[in-house]
């Protein structure tokens, strides 16, 4: 009964203060909002358990090799490895990449996996339609079989309940879809297929690093236990084979969650200390204002106890009526985030990992409901103690009270915004730091040009040896129709396009001298002309993995980088540099000397004094190609990952000359027409040499945009949150300097009448302001430097302690902080000493 009477006489009280009741209720939504739709994504992304069966036992493993350095895992190294684990129930190996996929002749570029027998039961998962695979489509050279996805079985496949009547073709081959997954499993990561890993050929090289591994921990078996296991295997499979070209000598094991989210925790969690951050700034805000209304009410409260109110019937009024403001807070605050959290999302990157999955669910509405409570209480508890402090029955006397408490009352506020000032000094320098890094990246030189670049992404299904000829053909003709139309400058095509997600083979290259090599190295290298690795037969895969072993031995004459094939057009349609020597010609075909071009870090690196042109290596463990590759050219050096990513050591080969390992081929065409005119006549053009070629167009433009997506995200959050918190402290100034003017009014009068200027009144406000300010800076800038050092993995070429983001934030926090005090100073000085006096 006496809750209720709280609460109804709270309410009354705030519909009396509409202005304090309506700011405290935005103020605390915006605190109560931001916090809770960044936990909505940190929940969702971080902290929700993997939607599998038993997911802490699910781990990612890892080669490791002398430096610690992580690699894929190769056939021989993995299956060593698993024959030979007592503390993991199953172990598989798995990949997925981008594959074009059609239903009933219609094309669609699909990511499609591969996964080796035990992948299945590693992750819990058991189809909910069919089966899974049969021991003999797990075989090498079975016929092709796939299970699909829940949501590809739903929009895809019509719901077909009779998966054998479905005409379904990956890579142009037939392929049987024998059973759906469970709804939501999309493992690896946006996977909409999956396929037998038995039914490619198994490559017997310890260096082939090919494959990811994913694991189950046995039952009753640590994480720790695991890693000692594995350490002692890999130990041993090193011994064992040191000979042969092996750099695994341990691995690692982390749970599946830590390595899904790994390259996201980070901003996640400073993303989280900056929403909390905000929520304490407007929880000051709030209690600043719930101070100045208690000191307001000084009167009141000295009425009640003389009437015989308790000090705890008065400490519970305030606490009723902080829950009022709280839980009206914290409904906006809610409702905000569940409209806030959708528009967030959309500006994400999509390469944030669970995406999907992040929601304002009942566990994201709970940690709103206990942030309310939680502030509530506080605010209402603190309140409550200063407005009750000391002898309230003193407040009778005239004017006792107020001008009793007035002085405590400025002081508590003025250190209310102290932190304010401090907190809000934190979250600016942070978004400096990351809008300085910004700056550096864009001013970073790709090293090719992207204006007036149009784009076309085509997913190639696999081929077989005597195709190589056709696919040679089905490129040129492509290229030299697209020459032809009337806005198009200049044409090329690359296999892995630059600042996409598409992944370049890298790998280790060789410096051979033809005129060096035996006969029967050369008849390997002639015979892998016509026959690649996945087809030959098992005495010449030995062979070959022998060949390349004794290739490698000498690391004084090893090199490791990418693997790209392009044409050539590539380089001076994206304005690439040519160095030295030449580019590709028309001279460069098939059946002529296989040629390559070098990255000028490759040149810098394997030849620092000489001229590496008409050298020779060997580079055949890409696509098991011995020929060697002439270096005709060397061009300048390309950011091929990231503009963050400095540029990686590269050989360019010919796709002519090259063209086994191309699966995605990208044509990029510089234009100065309308990009949209353009994207219909190619894809005319390609209909018309093959339409069942799936497509996707874009500019070079939009590509490098979407390149800084995930930087782009977690500055606008950090700015906005920052900008907010700004505003926050700035009507905190001013909110304690107005009230402190108006408890000193007659000490202002008493000032003015003794003959203070307006300029003396002016100086004293404006230094009250200004050493609050001041003060709070100082604290900042310490609460800045440690939470950069947590964020420094956000940065680029910017110390955490980069003295311009400091120095100019915290000129900024003074500027503001002496536009705020300037109103209420102007209010003081325009005090009538007669009028301040009256009552004196």
């Amino acid at each position: 009964m006496n809750l209720t009477q709280d609460l109804r006489y709270g309410f009354r009280m705030l519909w009396k203060n509409p202005v304090y009741a309506l700011i405290s209720v935005l103020t605390l939504a915006l605190g109560i909002g931001a916090s809770t739709a960044i936990f909505s994504v940190v929940y969702g992304v971080i902290l929700r358990q993997l939607p599998y069966d038993k997911p802490d036992q699910i781990v990612r493993m890892w080669e490791l090799d002398s430096k610690g350095r992580r690699a894929k895992f190769s056939d021989p190294n993995f299956e060593d490895l698993r024959a030979a684990t007592r503390s993991l129930q199953g172990i598989a190996e798995m990949t997925s990449n981008e594959v074009s996929v059609s239903v009933d002749g219609a094309p669609d570029s699909l990511r499609v996996a591969s996964v080796s027998k035990d992948f299945f039961s590693v992750m819990g998962v058991q189809p909910v339609m069919g089966r899974l695979f049969a021991p003999e489509e797990q075989t090498f050279g079975a016929a092709p079989a796939a299970l699909v996805s829940y949501s590809y079985w739903q929009r895809h496949l019509r719901e077909a309940r009779d998966l054998g009547a479905v005409k379904f073709a990956v890579s142009k081959k037939p392929t049987a879809i024998v059973g759906v997954l469970p709804p939501g499993f999309s493992f690896p990561i946006n996977s909409q297929v999956w396929m037998a890993r038995e039914s490619d050929a198994r490559l017997p090289s310890r260096s082939a690093h090919n494959w990811h591994v994913v694991a189950r921990l046995g039952n009753g078996v640590s994480l720790d236990q695991a890693r000692a296991e594995g350490s002692t295997i890999a130990r041993r499979i090193y011994q064992q084979n040191r000979s042969n070209d092996m750099s695994m000598e341990d691995v690692a094991i982390i749970p599946l969650k830590d390595a899904l989210t790994a390259g996201v925790k980070p901003a996640m969690l400073v993303l989280s200390g900056v929403a909390g951050l905000l929520l304490l700034v407007a929880c000051a805000n709030v209690m600043n204002l719930s101070m100045a209304q208690a000191s307001a009410r000084a009167g009141e409260l000295a009425v009640r106890v003389a009437l015989g109110a308790s000090r705890w019937r008065l400490a519970r009024q305030f606490l009723a009526e902080a829950i009022l403001l709280c839980l009206l807070g914290g409904f906006f605050g809610a409702l905000a985030a569940y409209f806030g959290a959708p528009a967030m999302l959309a500006m994400a990157p999509s390469d944030i990992p669970r995406l999907g999955e992040i929601s304002v669910n009942l566990p994201v509405l709970l940690f709103a409901l206990g942030l309310s409570f939680v502030v509530s209480a506080s605010l209402g508890a603190f309140t409550a103690l200063r407005a009750t402090s000391g002898d309230a029955r003193s407040g009778l006397a005239e004017g006792g009270l107020r001008q009793g408490t007035a002085v405590h009352s400025q002081r508590i506020g003025r250190m209310i915004v102290t932190g304010q000032v401090a907190i809000t000094l934190t979250l600016l320098v942070a978004a400096g730091l990351l809008g300085r890094s910004m700056l550096r990246v864009l001013s970073v030189d790709p090293g090719f040009e992207t204006e007036r670049v149009v784009t076309l992404n085509m997913k190639l299904p696999d081929f077989e040896a005597r195709m190589e000829t056709q696919r040679v053909q089905f490129f040129d003709q492509l290229i030299s129709r697209l020459q032809t139309l009337p806005s198009v400058q200049a044409v090329g095509a690359i296999d892995a396009l630059p600042l996409t997600s598409a992944q370049s083979s890298d790998g280790t290259f060789a410096i051979l001298n033809a005129q060096q090599l035996q006969p029967a190295q050369l008849a390997l290298i002639d015979r892998s002309a016509q026959a690649p690795s996945q087809e030959a037969d098992a005495a010449y895969l030995n062979d070959l993995t022998k060949f390349f072993n004794e290739v490698f031995k000498d690391e004084r004459r090893t090199g490791y980088a990418d693997y790209i094939a392009a044409s050539e057009g590539y380089f001076q349609t994206i304005g690439i540099r040519l160095l030295k020597g030449r580019l590709f010609n028309n001279a460069d075909g098939p059946d002529a000397p296989h040629v390559a071009l070098i990255s000028e870090s490759v040149a810098r690196e394997k030849w620092p004094n000489q001229d590496p042109i008409g050298h020779t290596i060997e580079f055949g463990n890409m696509d098991g190609d011995l020929r060697l590759l002439k270096i005709v050219g060397v061009v300048a050096d390309a950011r091929m990952q990231s503009l963050e990513e400095a540029p990686r050591e590269t050989v360019y080969v010919n796709y002519r000359q090259r063209p086994r390992k191309i699966s995605e081929f990208n044509i990029v065409m510089r234009t100065n027409s309308d990009p949209a005119a353009i994207f219909a006549a190619a894809r005319g053009i390609l209909s018309r040499l093959d339409p069942t070629v799936p497509l996707r167009f874009n500019t070079f433009t939009q590509i490098y945009s979407e390149s800084l997506n995930g930087r782009r995200f977690n500055l606008f959050l950090v700015g906005v949150f920052a900008l907010a918190a700004l505003m926050l402290a700035m009507a905190g100034v001013f909110g304690v300097l107005a009230y402190s003017v108006a408890q000193r009014t007659r000490e202002i009068g008493v000032r003015i009448a003794l003959g203070a200027t307006t300029g003396d009144i002016l100086k004293m406000v404006l230094a009250q302001g200004l050493i609050t300010t001041v003060i709070g800076i100082a604290i900042g800038i310490v609460g800045a430097l440690l939470l950069a050092r947590t964020m420094r993995s956000l940065l680029f070429e910017v110390s955490p302690a980069d003295p311009v983001s400091i120095v100019g934030v915290s000129l900024l926090l003074m500027l503001v902080a002496m536009l705020a005090s300037y109103i209420p100073a102007r209010r003081a000085i325009r005090v009538d000493p007669m009028v301040a006096l009256r009552f004196e």
